[in-house]
C-alpha cells in the first residue's frame, strides 16, 4: 500500500528527571528543623530512630508498606546534613557507614 504523505504524528516529549521548579520539597536540616527545597532530599530518615538511609532501602519500604514509618520520615539533602542533624546511618542500606559509625561509639564508651 502507498503511504498517503500525511506525516507521522511527532513523538510525544519525554519527561526528564529534574525536578518541577513549582515542587517543593520539605528536606530536615543540621539543626533538624524542617525547611522548604526545589531540590528533593538524596537521604531518608526515621526521626524517632535517629537514623538515615537510602531512599530505596529494603528496610524502609517493608516499614512503610506496613504503614507504620511514614508519619516518622524525614529528608536530608545529603549525608553531611544527615549526620550533623545526630543521625546514624542505616545498618541495612549502608552497612559500611553503620559498621565505621558503630565502631566509633565503642571507642566513645567510657
Amino acid at each position: 500500500m502507498a503511504a498517503t504523505g500525511t506525516p507521522a504524528p511527532a513523538p510525544a516529549p519525554s519527561v526528564g528527571t529534574a525536578p518541577v521548579p513549582s515542587c517543593r520539597y520539605t528536606l530536615t536540616g543540621p539543626d533538624n528543623r524542617p525547611y522548604s527545597s526545589t531540590t528533593p532530599g538524596t537521604l531518608g530518615g526515621h526521626r524517632r530512630g535517629r537514623r538515615y538511609g537510602r531512599l530505596d532501602c529494603p528496610s524502609a519500604l517493608r516499614a512503610i508498606a506496613a504503614g507504620g514509618y511514614v508519619r516518622h520520615r524525614v529528608f536530608f539533602a545529603d549525608e553531611a546534613t544527615a549526620i550533623a542533624a545526630a543521625y546514624r546511618p542505616c545498618s541495612v542500606c549502608l552497612p559500611g557507614k553503620y559498621r565505621q559509625w558503630k565502631s566509633r561509639q565503642k571507642d566513645r564508651t567510657p
